[in-house]
């Protein structure tokens, strides 16, 4: 027996044949990516830090200073003479400040209104008055409210100037009754709400004067209105066109001054 192993071993190298080598099993996937290491991670870009948030103060001055980008003031005659030279084109421009003036006086309104009565809050909290004046903290955010809701109404300018190339006549006549309409809320609530800052802030020790009530708008009669300028065949267009203007510029003007008294006392507070 051991001599026919090594003739069969002899036989196989003098066939000349090599060998059959039996290479590995390739190992599974799982394996084949556990022998490599795991991916550096990236680091993303640095992240700003958050902006500070604008004190209350600063935030009433702001809001008193951009009064000359909202608070358009038109001269009806000089407006009148350039509708009549362009062939009633410059008149579109006329209605579109009108729809817009209305929307951002009532937007910066609104925050100069809110941040002094933030700062009014602050400072009866250093004087402990928060819970004597919590009820007019209440009635002065109930108005605020009326003219945060007004922000959402649909005032954008150049759609309601687009509307009017359209149907010029019609719209005007429906943007005229919705700018009436807004600043009877308007007047009502901003004047609700100054009257509260004023007695807020003299129990703080601070004198603000609040703003007339008698400048707050009424309502027009509308029904009448659109019946003149339908009988005087568009001739009394001029007319509302007028009081649009004017109406809204008293306004402003009337809040400028009492404007300018809180933000000196606002000053003097902080």
């Amino acid at each position: 027996m051991p001599e026919d192993t090594a003739n069969n071993r002899g036989r196989d190298i003098d066939s000349g044949q090599p060998r059959q080598v039996q290479e590995p099993e390739p190992a599974p996937a799982a394996a084949q990516l556990s022998e490599h290491a795991a991916p550096v991670a990236v680091p993303g870009p640095p992240q700003m830090p958050a902006a500070p948030p604008v004190p209350a103060a600063e935030r009433v001055r702001l809001a008193a200073r951009r009064r000359d980008e909202t608070d358009y003031i038109f001269h009806y005659w000089s407006a009148l003479g350039w509708t009549i030279l362009t062939f009633g084109i410059y008149g579109f421009y006329v209605f579109y400040q009108l729809i817009r003036r209305m929307r951002d006086h009532n937007a910066r309104r609104l925050e100069l209104l809110d941040a002094a009565t933030t700062v009014a809050w602050e400072q009866a909290g250093r004087q402990g008055l928060q819970q004597e004046l919590g009820p007019s903290f209440e009635r002065a955010a109930g108005h605020l409210a009326v003219l945060r809701r007004m922000t959402g109404d649909f005032r954008e300018p150049v759609i309601w100037l687009l509307l009017a190339i359209v149907a010029r006549g019609i719209v005007e006549i429906v943007g005229f009754v919705l700018l009436d309409q807004d600043l009877v809320k308007h007047s009502q609530a901003e004047a609700g709400a100054g009257h509260e800052l004023s007695v807020i802030y003299g129990r703080l020790g601070q004198q603000v004067p609040s703003l007339d009530q008698g400048q707050v708008k009424h309502p027009d009669n509308y029904v009448g209105r659109i019946l003149a300028a339908i009988f005087t065949l568009g001739i009394y267009m001029f007319w509302w066109f007028y009081n649009q203007m004017d109406e809204p510029n008293k306004h402003f003007t009337s809040n400028w001054a009492q404007e300018d008294e809180l933000v000196t006392t606002v000053d003097a507070m902080s």
